[in-house]
């Protein structure tokens, strides 16, 4: 097992010519400091682990050797400083973060036990803090750039199950309902943290493609139960190469699996532009076929190509997302604004609804709303998030526009 360590000059190690992710352990007797802690930690690119007592501790600390242990005072000083021993019987020589109240004699104290135990500790992080703040206090151990792209094979993501789904929600543009939302597959590498897509899918020629769509498919519909036992049902989306549709196999084993639940809406195949356009007529005759099914095409990342799709006699495609690229910034460039207002017009001839992708600035949305998308999605309304914390964090909270 490759252990990720700090280097003297507190740079973020390298195996070859990767570089590997800080480690962190949350040391805290309440569950939900811990979660949130583990989320914020995953945001800045940290691979996580939680410890409830000091028993706990010893065991993780020979298994992992974290680079960061976070002590939160939420508990008695009595537990924090059974932590500290643990730490110094263990010889660990990462640093330490306490978090408790400003000015608190508590905090004094451990910190006093830390220095008597030579254990190297980072300023203490005062209650209630942000995430900002979590990122300000750990600035010196994070990754100077982002991690490089590693030549992962995904027949081994697969086998050792470090793949999973991160969701984004889509909004109607004109209410702020939630109206679904999109899977995305990650990659958390133990040496790696998470891994973007763009890391490891592979070319769709290559032999795993399948496999990996299987699993993006499998998953999403275990994804969606989850989501009806902890919240209620919610629509969903994947994406998929087309060339997965024309096996005819594979469509039989995907319209199999839809859940025969009443509570079920539909699944929606998201599917490049490009490739739907290089392949018309069978892109077409597969989405007629399908939606007897309760799946639906969509057509992904439309730009520039959009006059390819018009005067159709038939178009069966539920929904057009318009490429990130033409939403960003379009209420100041008028060929951005020129290409989405055309798509709109086609897809409002064609019945189909749009999204505006890429949405993350307030001028973004208002000029999408001005245009007459019926959704948005971006960062505006949150980053994709983890099946668990998606349905924490995003069901559980009403939409409201931000500032």
């Amino acid at each position: 097992m490759i252990k990720a360590k700090l280097a003297e000059a507190d740079h973020v190690t390298t195996f070859g010519q990767r570089k590997i992710a800080p480690r962190a352990c949350i040391a805290d007797g309440k569950k939900h400091i811990r979660m949130f802690l583990v989320d914020a930690l995953d945001e800045l690119g940290f691979i996580t682990a939680e410890s409830s007592s000091s028993s706990d501790l010893g065991p993780i600390l020979d298994f992992q050797v974290p680079d960061l242990v976070i002590l939160g005072l939420s508990s008695d000083g009595v537990e924090v400083g059974k932590n500290l021993k643990v730490l110094a019987e263990k010889k660990f020589n990462g640093k330490v973060l306490l978090i408790g109240p400003r000015d608190s004699i508590l905090v004094a104290a451990v910190r006093q036990l830390g220095d008597e135990f030579g254990i190297p500790m980072l300023p203490p992080l005062a209650t209630p803090f942000s995430a900002d703040g979590l990122r300000a206090s750990l600035a010196m151990l994070l990754p100077a750039e982002a991690p490089p792209s590693p030549a992962v094979d995904v027949a081994e993501a697969l086998k050792a199950g470090w793949l999973e789904l991160w969701y984004q929600q889509k909004i109607d543009i004109r209410t702020l309902a939630p109206r679904g939302a999109e899977a995305l597959v990650r990659m958390r590498h133990p040496a790696w943290g998470v891994v973007p897509p763009s890391s490891f899918i592979p070319d769709i020629k290559d032999p795993h493609f399948r496999q990996l769509s299987e699993f993006v498919v499998g998953r999403t519909l275990d994804d969606w139960r989850y989501f009806v036992s902890q919240h209620g049902p919610v629509d969903i989306s994947i994406n998929l190469p087309l060339s997965y549709l024309e096996d005819p196999a594979a469509v039989s084993d995907l319209c199999r699996q839809i859940p025969d639940h009443p509570a079920f809406g539909g699944l929606i195949v998201e599917i490049k532009s490009t490739e739907i356009i290089q392949n018309l007529d069978f892109a077409i005759d597969v989405a007629k076929r399908v939606r007897f099914h309760n799946i639906a095409l969509a057509i992904d990342d439309l730009g520039v190509d959009w006059p390819a799709l018009m005067d159709l006699p038939v178009f069966p495609f539920v929904e057009i997302k318009v490429d990130r690229e033409f939403v960003t910034d379009c209420a100041d460039n008028r060929l951005k604004r020129s290409v989405c207002g055309r798509i709109v017009d086609l897809a409002n001839s064609y019945g189909a609804r749009t999204v505006a992708k890429g949405v993350e600035s307030r001028t973004d949305f208002l000029a999408a709303l001005e245009m007459g998308f019926d959704l948005a999605q971006g960062y505006l309304f949150g980053k994709p998030a983890g099946v668990k914390k998606f349905a924490r964090s995003t069901l559980a909270r009403p939409v409201s526009m931000p500032q």
